[in-house]
């Protein structure tokens, strides 16, 4: 999809962005990309990320033609470059937020408060209150204490009832087992809230990070349909707002998930054009767009098995093995020993282990990896690591994840 020079122009110049430099890029060109920042602006050869703003366009303007109903609240969790915000916040993203400190870092880009949601239904006394203070005036609840506290700090915040969703077995990262009221529990909830003078304005549910039967999203949908129902059984304002939360990806997948979606929204939400419909995605988002380079640091040759170290692993963007169940993927960036054949496609392959660069051996990154033969200095490059990567890691052993710089690109 080519880019509008209005949508560049908004992009380039968001808060975060404006300011940076912003280096064009072909459309299958981010290997010679990254062969330039190495050879031009990585003398200490450290890792680094590539963030292609063009995909951040193409993904969002792929969410629009498939959800046009629903508005995106991006997950901040699931990424929080600045740079990156900035872009979906000029693209017109809102915000799902589940901390104070997210909550400053979305409205430090300029975005007004009423694009967040302070997604998270167990809050600390402190950050509610700065939500309060902020203007953030929508949160989610699951439980009669999150009601207490936020009647006694943020009253006239309006809230979302975040019901279980039905259990998938397919998610990456259920969340059923800490987040949400159970069936039986809504009622008594709702009385809760009537009773605090608290204002429901709808209904939350996640049907679990990285989820493939979407069946769930209709058996969620047709959940909160009835929390809505019960609610004007209750005598409650009628309720105008359904967050169908996350799990998308951007692949072929998507348009399955997203059929699903529509067709239980015009089965359970007919005729209802006052109710407002929103997502919080996060990885549909950020997976794709970011890139991450890594240069080999270390080599050991055990008879056919090839064993390399790189400067990034477990404890730093790799955690996402751990914590997100992701399965990686890398290409070889072979510059100081093949510069005729720097991809190495016509290089003979080995069963190749990679190390990260902790003194821990739970920092293994690929195990049985097919790679040619590689020697220190080379690199290596992972393909979509934007999701749950740098945002968790760590700096075990001073190996720091927040230093880790990002290029920005622009494909088209």
């Amino acid at each position: 999809m080519a880019s509008s020079p209005r949508t560049f122009k908004a992009i380039v110049g968001a808060p975060g962005v404006r300011g940076k430099k912003v280096s064009a890029m072909s459309k299958d060109g981010s290997t010679a990309f990254i062969q330039s920042i190495i050879s031009t602006e990585q003398e200490s050869k450290e890792p680094f990320y590539v963030l292609d703003m063009g995909a951040v366009e193409d993904l969002f303007a792929k969410w629009n033609r498939n959800l046009p109903m629903v508005q995106p609240f991006y997950a901040v969790k699931c990424n929080p470059n600045q740079a990156f915000l900035g872009a979906l916040a000029a693209l017109g993203s809102s915000f799902d937020c589940a901390s104070k400190a997210e909550i400053e870092s979305v409205l430090s880009l300029g975005v007004s408060p009423d694009r967040i949601i302070f997604a998270n239904p167990c809050k600390a006394e402190s950050h509610i209150k700065y939500a309060a203070s902020v203007g953030v005036n929508l949160t989610t609840f699951d439980s009669k204490e999150e009601l207490d506290k936020i009647k006694k700090w943020h009253p006239k915040c309006a809230l979302l009832i975040r019901v279980k969703a039905p259990d998938d077995g397919s998610a990456r990262c259920p969340l059923g087992a800490k987040f949400g009221a159970l069936p039986e529990e809504v009622t008594p909830l709702l009385q809760a809230a009537q009773a605090l003078r608290l204002t429901v304005a709808g209904v939350s549910f996640h049907i679990g990070s990285g989820a493939m039967q979407f069946i769930a999203y209709r058996q969620a949908i047709a959940a909160a349909k009835i929390a809505f129902e019960t609610a004007a059984r209750l005598g409650m304002p009628k309720m105008h707002v359904l967050n169908i939360g996350g799990r998308f990806t951007a692949g072929s997948q998507f348009d399955e998930a997203a059929s699903t979606v529509k067709a239980a929204l015009l089965d359970y939400f007919p005729n209802e054009p006052g109710v407002i419909i929103m997502a919080e995605p996060g990885r549909f988002f950020a997976e794709s767009a970011f890139t991450l380079a890594t240069n080999v640091i270390g080599k050991r040759v055990r008879g056919d098995i090839r064993e390399y170290w790189i400067n990034d692993g477990i404890y730093g963007s790799m955690n996402c093995i751990l914590f997100d169940h992701a399965t990686i993927t890398c290409v070889p960036l072979a510059g100081s020993s093949n510069g005729g054949d720097p991809t190495c496609k016509e290089a003979r392959s080995y069963d190749s282990t990679v190390f990260g660069p902790t003194c821990d051996a739970l920092d293994t990154v690929l195990k049985g990896y097919r790679l040619p033969e590689l020697n220190v200095d080379d690199w290596l490059v992972f393909p979509n690591m934007g999701a749950y990567t740098a945002a968790a890691g760590s700096n075990f052993n001073g190996f720091n994840t927040s230093g880790i710089l990002t290029y920005l690109a622009y494909s088209n």
